[in-house]
């Protein structure tokens, strides 16, 4: 099982998988890889993916802190510096989505292309309420209401409703997978704490930002005013909760595997 050891002694853990131009996929607040099983399935043939946990989530450790999205940030590039990878193109969904921003616009020589899924580009009041609820939630009502609402805020109603066994045995596991409830709460807490709004202008690598319009989470606003903000950004809008790469990994895995091919021709992937 491949670890990269942290600066601070912490081990993160990851997935190298297949070969081919190096592709990083960076999950969302739940900080757990196996979110993109869907995806790598029809994605892993053609490229090299690496599939990342979170420090605190996963199989990484769980150290008490600090949390920041910078942090995992450097996690990740540390990750690649280990497997000899220069330059790769970042997926990143929701959480993930802001720590590939943080990489595209402090380590530019880093992204050969990024692909900014379920994200936000600013904490807006709606986001900032949004998280305050939610940290609120876990830490009064407790790791198995907070992972309903999550499920009710993730996925759509028909999705949920074929899966209701699968979200049942979800919210069964609801108090090991967030457990410590300490790291949790920090977790969520550095999302109030960092966006890259201001330097988004900088950014130039090619870049894909796609956005659910039933998102109840990340409302596709958010997408939209990232490809507005970031030069020569395509958006497309996709449909399916939050949570959609996971609900329908197929319309994910078309999009990223089209943008990529028209992409790498302008880039170099080590």
């Amino acid at each position: 099982m491949p670890f990269h050891t942290a600066d601070d002694g912490t081990r993160i853990h990851f997935r190298d998988i297949g070969e081919g131009p190096a592709v990083v996929l960076i999950p969302g607040l739940g900080g757990d890889g196996a979110f993109w099983n869907g995806v790598v399935s029809l994605l892993q043939g053609r490229y090299r993916l690496i599939v990342t946990d979170h420090r605190g989530a996963g199989q990484s450790d769980r150290p008490d802190g600090p949390y920041s999205i910078p942090r995992i940030a450097k996690d990740v590039l540390g990750i690649l510096d280990d497997l000899g990878i220069h330059r790769a193109t970042f997926v990143g969904h929701s959480t993930g989505g802001m720590i590939v921003q943080t990489i595209a616009t402090s380590c530019p020589r880093r992204a050969s292309a990024i692909i900014l899924s379920g994200t936000w580009e600013r904490r807006d009041l709606r986001f900032r309420r949004m998280f305050q609820a939610r940290i609120a939630l876990l830490e009064h009502a407790g790791a198995v209401d907070y992972h309903r609402l999550t499920q009710a805020l993730g996925y759509d109603n028909d999705w949920l409703e074929a899966h209701a066994e699968e979200m049942a045995q979800e919210l069964d596991r609801a108090e090991e997978r967030l457990a410590p409830k300490a790291v949790q709460l920090a977790r969520m807490q550095m999302l109030l704490e960092h966006d890259c709004h201001d330097r988004l202008p900088e950014i130039d690598c090619p870049t894909l930002v796609l956005g659910a319009g039933d998102d109840a989470l990340i409302p596709l606003v958010h997408a939209e005013r990232l490809a507005a903000l970031i030069p020569n950004a395509r958006l497309r809008a996709l449909s399916g909760g939050h949570f959609y790469p996971r609900a329908y990994p197929e319309q994910f895995a078309t999009h990223v595997s089209s943008f990529i091919e028209e992409a790498l021709p302008c880039t170099t992937q080590a």
